[in-house]
């Protein structure tokens, strides 16, 4: 990776950096942006041929020199100073790192809702707050999710805050974004999974009951819109309808936390006693 000085905000070679505001255009561009030396290392762990180009401060290059190899990768490092970056990208970055990378072929649906034994599934409607994404895929990551399916209204797990709120989880989680929202979560259970919806209802079952009488059926979490739930399109092609049970006064969980644990009590139920 060789190592170019930039001193220009508008310098070409860093196109793709000044569009990191608008996250359609990097789509449409088919690129996205990894953002933070944690997540910019992992990345470049991983040998992906993705990588574009680095850009970054003098302290960010050498935080990851043991992952670039000037001399076998031509791939760009591009390095400017600290306020010559939030210039460029019209923000404070963090860290002082961010990679540009090539978007992969998205996976068809039938890839990622192909059961795979014990690994639960989940499946996102309308969650359109990056953190939340990003704190959904690092917990399937860390807990045994083997994927999410999300429709168009979710935010793009690509998106740059996304992934670095996951720590890289969404680079490394199957994912795919889907168009026919009612059909895919028919052809979901179509493929065998037991789809149990989390909504904060009162008369609703205890979510560890629910789980306990299907142990050996895949299921599929269904989580709803930060603020309004799951709809009732949704809510009505679900196997059943589960809550969390919360302290008394406490009416809702961060929808990443609830994934969290419903993710938890599969694994937990499923262990081998």
């Amino acid at each position: 990776m060789p190592v170019v000085p930039i001193e220009s905000s508008d310098d070409p070679r860093i196109a793709d950096y000044r569009s990191i505001p608008d996250p359609e255009l990097l789509a449409r561009r088919g690129v996205f942006i990894a953002e933070g030396r944690l997540v910019v290392r992992r990345l470049l762990e991983t040998g992906s041929p993705c990588v574009r180009s680095l850009l970054v401060s003098d302290a960010a290059l050498a935080s990851i020199r043991d992952v670039v190899d000037p001399d076998r990768d031509s791939r760009r490092i591009y390095v400017a100073s600290k306020d010559l970056l939030s210039a460029i990208v019209g923000f404070n970055v963090h860290r002082g790192c961010l990679a540009c990378a090539e978007r992969p072929a998205p996976l068809p649906l039938e890839t990622v809702i192909a059961p795979t034994g014990r690994s639960p599934l989940i499946v996102l409607e309308a969650v359109g707050n990056p953190d939340n994404i990003g704190g959904i895929f690092r917990n399937a990551r860390a807990l045994g999710g083997c994927g999410v399916v999300l429709d168009r209204r979710c935010c793009d797990p690509l998106y740059r805050k996304a992934i670095r709120v996951s720590m890289g989880s969404c680079l490394e989680v199957p994912f795919t974004t889907v168009d026919e929202w009612i059909g895919t979560l028919q052809a979901i259970k179509d493929a065998g999974w037991w789809l149990v919806g989390l909504a904060p209802d009162r008369a609703a079952p205890d979510l560890a009951d629910v789980l306990r009488g299907q142990r050996a059926a895949p299921v599929a979490f269904l989580l709803g819109h930060e603020g309004f739930g799951l709809s009732d399109e949704a809510r009505a092609l679900t196997h059943a309808v589960a809550r969390i049970p919360m302290a008394p006064g406490v009416d809702s969980l961060n929808i990443a936390t609830a994934a969290a644990i419903a993710l938890y009590e599969r694994r937990r139920q499923r262990q081998p006693r």
